[in-house]
């Protein structure tokens, strides 16, 4: 075996655990924002989870044997997917930055 590849499996588990390992540690930043910061973290550490096992396995090319051929095209719909989430993260923060009143 080897230590370490770039295959786009052990790429993907390392940003995968990298961006959980964020999350974790999120929890101790005493901000007055930090529930919303961690439930938008969350969303970001779901779609990497989603990417290592999807991604990954159907829509790039892998160094294992049953990742053999081309890889699938992205259909757009996935794009969508993706974008709309963040679009509501963005959203709820603007929405709750308008609506807090600001203190002197």
């Amino acid at each position: 075996g080897r230590y370490w590849g770039w295959d786009p499996k052990e790429t993907w588990a390392l940003i995968s655990i990298c961006v959980y390992a964020l999350i974790l540690h999120l929890r101790f930043l005493g901000s007055q924002n930090w529930p919303f910061i961690l439930a938008s973290s969350s969303v970001l550490g779901f779609y990497s989870v989603l990417m290592t096992y999807f991604g990954v396995n159907y829509y790039l090319s892998g160094l294992h044997s049953y990742a053999a051929g081309d890889p699938l095209p992205i259909p757009t719909f996935l794009y969508f997917l993706v974008a709309i989430p963040f679009a509501l993260v963005i959203l709820a923060y603007f929405k709750r930055h308008l609506s807090l009143p600001k203190l002197v």
